[in-house]
């Protein structure tokens, strides 16, 4: 009997478990090829020199078919799996539901849309767009957006939890198509924290919000006993103008299109996991927090057609691919030698037995453009000191809708899907 193809044998395992009764603490545990950093992660499910071991499709389809009946079975269930009212089976908060791949996703799905579920909100892109009466003969709307920031250590090669603030809150407005203008800035501050690292943090934010071209107009300051924070913890709104005659979001990708990629992926978050000190691995890495409202204006100024735009931070470029599939049900085939990764930082995911692709950015982006505009766009892209290494990494398909793809550097095919479990806790 011919084995089965092994993404199908995972995904089969993975879906199975869905289906089990629940554990009597309402968990049910699930394991998902290239996900897991614990027991699955590096055994036939890895990138770098396992994607061939069980894992690749390629050698064992039916000849002379593109996708077996088999196959089809598989997908099937994944999509009736992801169509199902989407439910937390935990009794409490996990790391996991802080990390943007299920847990997240399920956490806010089943909770906070439930029970906020408007129009505005649903699309659950980066920024809310705000059409007001005053701008409506115009047809310019307002973007609104909000974060929060609790990156352990507060500092790290490249930046800290300051400039990251304020990045973060104007790549969410700049790839809604939106001009930043304005931020909020709150703080949560533990008792015992050095006033030197505290100004050290707000300078930072000063420098960050000039670089960006905004300004920080309103704030709030908390502070809780020793013990209950950890240092200094701050959350961020921006509020911006799209007065561009642009309509983005995940859901308007279509077959045909490119998705892009503006540089090497990975770096902030394997940054931020080296700083801690935890691991005796060195490496010559930054974090890549950078505004990218600049980077965002060259693409729109040449590529008026472009359909989406996500920056690429908690649960990675793969998070974003996935999204997009979900959202247009469509189909998304990435390449992985396509996809740039500095050394460094590929070396140490192979260490510490992660996926870059999961791995968080934080002055990268994720663009989704028709196909004939791929060229355009990726010269847009590298006409700006943040997108010289951009590149495309895969395109939109009409197959298999809702499935994430990646053709491995050894000619085989598996599935991506969201992150499971956080193997990377606390990086913005």
């Amino acid at each position: 009997m011919t084995a089965e193809p092994g993404w199908i044998a995972d995904a089969l395992r993975e879906h199975d478990h869905a289906q089990r009764p629940e554990a009597p603490d309402g968990r049910t545990e699930l394991s998902v090829s290239g996900n897991s950093t614990t027991g699955n992660s590096t055994t036939g499910n890895s990138t770098t020199g396992n994607s061939t071991t069980g894992n690749s499709t390629t050698g064992n389809s039916t000849t002379g078919s593109s996708i077996t009946d088999r196959e089809q079975q598989v997908l099937d269930r994944i999509d009736r799996a992801r169509r199902r009212r989407p439910r937390v089976r935990e009794e409490r908060i996990t790391m996991s539901h802080g990390s943007g791949g299920k847990a997240t996703q399920t956490l806010v799905e089943a909770i906070f849309l439930e029970m906020f579920r408007n129009p505005l909100l649903e699309p659950l892109e980066d920024a809310a767009e705000l059409r007001l009466p005053g701008l409506r003969d115009s047809g310019a709307r307002l973007a609104l957006t909000t974060d929060s920031y609790v990156v352990s250590p507060l500092f790290f090669p490249g930046g800290d939890i300051g400039d990251l603030a304020v990045n973060g809150t104007v790549n969410d407005l700049s790839v809604s198509g939106a001009k930043p203008m304005y931020l909020s800035a709150g703080f949560i501050l533990e008792e015992g924290f050095p006033v030197a690292d505290l100004t050290r943090v707000v300078e930072s934010m000063r420098n960050a919000a000039t670089a960006a071209g905004v300004c920080v107009v309103t704030g709030d300051t908390k502070v809780v006993q020793r013990g209950k924070a950890d240092g200094c913890y701050i959350n961020t709104a921006g509020v911006g103008l799209i007065d561009r005659d642009v309509t983005l979001g995940v859901a308007r990708a279509q077959p045909g299109d490119a998705i892009i990629v503006s540089g090497p992926i990975g770096d902030h978050g394997i940054t931020v996991m080296l700083a801690r000190g935890e691991l005796d691995i060195e490496a010559d890495v930054r974090s890549d927090t950078a505004p990218l409202n600049g980077l965002v204006a060259a693409l729109l100024d040449a590529v008026p057609g472009v359909r989406a735009m996500r920056d690429a931070t908690r649960g990675g470029v793969a998070t974003i691919l996935n999204e997009i599939a979900r959202a247009a049900d469509v189909g998304v085939l990435a390449v992985e030698e396509d996809i740039p990764v500095r050394a460094a930082v590929r070396g140490a995911c192979e260490l510490l037995g992660i996926d870059p692709m999961y791995v968080a950015c934080e002055g990268r982006l994720v663009a989704v453009v028709p196909g004939d505009s791929a060229d355009a766009a990726v010269a847009a892209l590298r006409g700006h000191p943040l997108g010289a290494q951009a590149a495309v990494i895969g395109e939109v398909t009409a197959a298999q809708p809702g499935i994430v793809r990646l053709k491995t550097a050894f000619g085989g095919t598996r599935i991506v899907d969201l992150l499971v479990g956080d193997p990377l806790p606390r990086i913005c």
